[in-house]
C-alpha cells in the first residue's frame, strides 16, 4: 500500500486511520483531521494524524466527498 504524502492531508478532511491497536488488523477507523503530526513530507506507514475525537493513527485513506 503506497502511503498518502502529507501534502494531500488538511485539517478538518474526513479520513481513514489505522490506529496503533489495530495494526495487525488493519481495522480503520473514520474521523476528521484535527491536527497532522508527521513533520516529514512523507512515511513509509503513513502519516500521523489527530482526529477532532481525540484518537491518534496514521492515514490509510483520504474520504472523498461526493455532490450530489
Amino acid at each position: 500500500m503506497i502511503s498518502i504524502p502529507r501534502n494531500k492531508i488538511k485539517k478538518g478532511q474526513r479520513v481513514r486511520i489505522v490506529l496503533k491497536k489495530d495494526q495487525r488488523t488493519r481495522k480503520l477507523t473514520e474521523g476528521i483531521v484535527e491536527d497532522i503530526l508527521t513533520k516529514s513530507a512523507a512515511h513509509p506507514h503513513g502519516i500521523k494524524v489527530r482526529l477532532e475525537n481525540g484518537l491518534v493513527g496514521r492515514v490509510k485513506e483520504i474520504v472523498e466527498h461526493h455532490n450530489n
